[in-house]
This record gives structure tokens, sequence and C-alpha cells, in this order.
């Protein structure tokens, strides 16, 4: 069972997330910023992060850029609704930090599975 860790401070989509992936079968941790989530990853390596851009304590890109820099290897996906800049900016950012998928928010639940599929299994 591939094992996900869902960064995000929107406590609302982090469990309807978290649902939707358990009801795939996958095992899901949770954080709701980028500072928990990197605690979480360094104690217990997952298969696929998932992460939004804008939140307190470390944003996506720091959160991003921390991990690609100590993991070069972990898989990410990044999703965003947008903020000072729009989210498909902040999206391209991330892309260019070396994630391996993105998506604007609200996300469309088949999209999300399938990149998951395709990175992990």
């Amino acid at each position: 069972m591939a094992h996900i860790l869902i960064i995000d401070d929107d406590l609302q989509l982090l469990d309807m997330l978290r649902q939707t992936l358990e009801r795939e079968g996958y095992d899901v941790v949770v954080a709701s910023n980028g500072k928990v989530g990197i605690k979480i990853y360094r104690e217990d390596p997952v298969d696929l992060i998932i992460t939004d851009m804008i939140m307190p304590e470390k944003e996506g890109i720091e959160t991003i850029i921390e991990l690609k820099r100590d993991y070069p290897d972990v898989k990410i996906i990044t999703m965003s609704g947008g903020g000072i800049i729009s989210s498909e900016q902040y999206l391209d950012i991330s892309r260019k930090l070396g994630v391996e998928q993105s998506f604007t928010k609200p996300i469309e639940r088949e999209k999300l599975l399938f990149a998951i599929r395709e990175l992990i299994g």
C-alpha cells in the first residue's frame, strides 16, 4: 500500500483529500503546513507528497526546495488556489523546482488519482 503525505492548511480540503485517497486504498498522513510536513517526512518517508503552495509557517515553495535538496528523488504533486500571484504562476514555479505534477484548486478527483497512479502505482 502506497504511503502519501498531504500538506495543506485548509483543514476541510485536507480531510476530503485524505478520505478520498484512503477509499482508494492509500495510507495517508496529513500536515497543516510545510514545517510539520517536512518533520513527518524526515521521521517516516512517504512514497508521494501532495502539497499546497500557500500556507503559514513554511510555504510550498520553501517546502519543495528543502525536500528536493535533502531528498532529490522525492515525488511531489503541488496544488494552488492562488494568492499574491495566480495559481498558474505558483504551479509554474513548482514545476521549475522539480515537482512531478501540479493542479489548480479545486482539483478534479479523477485527474489527481490518475497522476498518483502514474507516479506511484
